[in-house]
């Protein structure tokens, strides 16, 4: 019996409500040695990276999305033990889970519903909590925008909004800095530039190559999405003092002859961004 069945299998038996037990019962039946060994040197899990010490089954994004899809109304009280779980996918899972039942719970109709506002708060204070264990930047860009970044738009009894993320990108780990830069992908698609221009100065000088990707990367969906305008505004108060990969990422979907131009208004000393970075940060992040 090949994979596919036995997924097929998996979902027609878990339709109804399930333990984190049997989703990682299953996922470890699913395990791929081969494939395991590609993404622990994909996602950089040897010692002295950024996923030291991280563990995968084997499973593919696709594999686990089919486990979420019937596993979708496992109670959320079973959600922690996935997201401690020692495999990536497994916690990946909780996470997918998480946010099916946050988007569940976030539709037009339900949006000033008290029971659900109840429920998407559970799921926030839950995602923040375990943020840790949201230890990579797959799981942590699967989940960000669509369980925070939604959250940002919708009515919460929550508290102040602004605080809790401005917590996490003052966070000395690196993952919950990244769910508050990332997570302004939701507000920049739904018209709101200001969560991204926001996040983008707290974490401009980020010495951390995956802060300035990501940071880049939600300056460029900011402009795509709400104003050229305004990324060109960002640029220009910015690109001198940014490291050259988050203004890379910024630019990437202007002219050649526009990107260029960004890029040659960096000090021609690349090692000046780096010395800011590194001045900016010294003491703050914990890589």
């Amino acid at each position: 019996m090949d994979i596919r069945e036995r997924i097929c299998i998996f979902v027609r038996k878990m339709k109804m409500k399930t333990t984190a037990r049997e989703i990682t019962d299953y996922m470890e039946s699913l395990r791929d040695d081969a494939q395991r060994r590609v993404l622990m040197q994909f996602f950089k899990t040897g010692p002295g990276e950024y996923g030291e010490g991280d563990e995968f089954l084997g499973l593919k994004v696709p594999q686990t999305r089919e486990v979420v899809k019937a596993a979708k109304e496992t109670p959320l009280s079973e959600v922690p033990e996935l997201l401690m779980s020692r495999w990536h996918e497994v916690r990946l899972c909780g996470l997918l889970i998480m946010v099916a039942q946050f988007e569940k719970s976030a539709t037009k109709r339900l949006e000033n519903n008290a029971e659900a506002i109840q429920k998407r708060d559970e799921i926030v204070e839950m995602y923040l909590k375990y943020a840790e264990r949201a230890n990579n930047w797959d799981l942590v860009d699967l989940s960000a925008p669509k369980i925070l970044g939604h959250w940002l738009l919708l009515p919460s009894h929550q508290g102040d909004k602004m605080a809790i993320l401005d917590s996490l990108a003052a966070s000395s780990c690196l993952w919950r800095q990244r769910m508050s830069m990332v997570c302004t992908w939701k507000t920049s698609q739904q018209g709101d530039p200001s969560w991204c221009l926001r996040y983008a100065e707290k974490h401009l000088h980020h010495p951390h190559d995956l802060m300035q990707k990501a940071t880049g990367w939600m300056l460029r969906e900011m402009g795509k999405r709400c104003s050229m305008d305004l990324l060109r505004d960002f640029l220009r108060q910015h690109a001198q003092e940014m490291p050259r990969t988050m203004l890379r990422y910024a630019i990437e979907k202007m002219s050649e002859t526009e990107r260029k131009r960004w890029m040659n208004s960096q000090p021609r000393d690349t090692s000046l961004n780096n010395a800011l970075s590194r001045a900016h940060s010294s003491g703050k992040t914990k890589k």
